[in-house]
């Protein structure tokens, strides 16, 4: 592990620099900041530190912050090619980030990523278990192993079940998703996956269904097509039959569809109780109710009136426009003097079948803001990066500027947001 910043307060200040290397903790090699954290649970710790060619050792009492950054962990990419894998439909050119296909169980316990499981050895699944990195998210989306292969177009990849029986038995927690294409994974091969992974419960602790995501960049790739609202339906249909079951025998719904597919389906979101937990919250289960009802909670602190008239923008992605335009604009616009309305942007980008708003470009966006007359415009909260660039590295700046009105960067607690903006006199 290599170190890169020691602190001011650390006892290693001025004994140890940037660039040396931790070797091993209590006589333990350590790889990385897990194999460090797994191994700083006891009352001493000795460090082995290189330096220069020289190995030092340093004691340190145990279970304090040692001071110390190390260098990123390196990501351990994907090695498949799944038929609808997102990173393969994208074009060239585009930001780095967006190429790398992530399978990392480290990040996986760290961050919530999910992984395939099919490029890991013996001794990494010993290393979830002697360290209990969990929980694991795991990316099954069959476990039919035949079809599995084929979906992960792997003819080595080995059996699921045995893998994900191996860490349940021994105490890992698993969060399982299914990216279902229509007439690949679907109907038998859906039921048999749902049945075989609630058989591993409580260890598989739930299982997302999500709707396959394509784009229109797939000109050398399998041919895939979208659920249609019928068969979004009969999905619907199908998980809801599995939950009443799981809740009768293990006590829990375990299954849960993405939000698409009622928004395709057309049908109403479910409760907020329905999600219990949220356990696939990250994975877009769940999502359009908890926004709904964070609203609803907190619409009572929006200003009545505004002291000068206002027209503002809300800029959503082609599947959110039906929310927003049911429970966030009329409310809104119950407040004097502003006029608030919501502008769908279809993604020509990406392609239209591509309708959430995390993968809009800056570009797209103001195509469909040229056409409004808003005095401010109101952003998502998830289609600019940490460094405020947008999918298609236009900055907010430049989006500003060419905009030629103000810009403001959206929340999920649009409430709130609103609350500051009419403080503001909206800007």
């Amino acid at each position: 592990m290599k170190i890169v910043a020691v602190h001011t307060d650390s006892p290693l200040f001025g004994r140890v620099k940037p660039g040396d290397t931790i070797l091993r903790v209590n006589g333990t090699p350590v790889s990385d900041e897990l194999d460090f954290h797994f191994c700083n649970t006891e009352e001493t710790l000795v460090l082995d530190i290189e330096s220069g060619g020289k190995t030092q050792s340093f004691e340190l009492d145990g279970f304090a912050d040692p001071g110390l950054e190390f260098e990123q962990m390196k990501i351990r990419v994907c090695k498949n090619k799944c038929l609808f894998c997102f990173v393969h439909q994208q074009p060239k050119g585009m930001r780095r980030s967006l190429y790398i296909k992530d399978d990392d169980y480290r990040f996986s316990f760290t961050h919530g990523n999910f992984i395939t499981l099919s490029d890991m050895t013996d001794a990494d699944f010993g290393r979830i278990i002697e360290q209990r990195l969990s929980p694991m998210y795991i990316s099954v989306h069959a476990t039919d192993d035949t079809l599995r292969r084929c979906l992960f177009q792997n003819e080595r990849l080995e059996p699921v079940m045995p893998r994900l029986r191996q860490m349940t038995e021994n105490g890992i927690t698993i969060h399982a998703q299914s990216v279902v294409c229509p007439d690949v994974n679907d109907g038998e091969h859906l039921k048999k996956t749902i049945e075989d992974l609630a058989g591993l419960a409580p260890g598989v602790e739930s299982l997302a269904i999500v709707p396959v995501g394509l784009t229109r960049y797939r000109e050398r790739l399998p041919k895939l097509r979208p659920f249609t609202s019928d068969e979004s339906q009969k999905v619907l249909d199908l998980v809801e039959g599995y939950q009443k079951r799981f809740l009768a025998d293990i006590g829990t719904r375990f299954v849960f569809p993405a939000d698409e597919f009622f928004i395709n389906a057309g049908r109403e979101f479910p409760s907020l109780s329905y999600y219990e937990e949220m356990p696939q919250f990250e994975n877009g289960v769940g999502m359009a109710r908890q926004f709904i009802v964070d609203f609803n909670r907190k619409k009572r602190i929006l200003p009545k009136s505004i002291s000068r008239r206002a027209k503002m923008a809300l800029i959503t992605g082609i599947s959110a426009e039906g929310i927003l335009q049911k429970y966030i604009v009329p409310r809104l616009n119950e407040i004097r003097n502003l006029s608030v309305d919501a502008i769908a942007v279809p993604n020509i980008f990406w392609g239209e079948t591509v309708t959430v708003s995390g993968l809009l470009t800056g570009q797209d966006i103001l195509n469909a803001v040229q056409k409004s007359d808003a005095d401010v415009i109101v952003l998502p909260p998830n289609c600019l990066n940490g460094d405020d660039l947008f999918l298609d590295n236009v900055s907010l700046t430049q989006f500003t500027e060419r905009a030629g009105r103000p810009v403001i960067t959206g929340s999920y607690d649009i409430a709130g947001l609103i609350q500051t903006v009419c403080r503001k006199e909206v800007a």
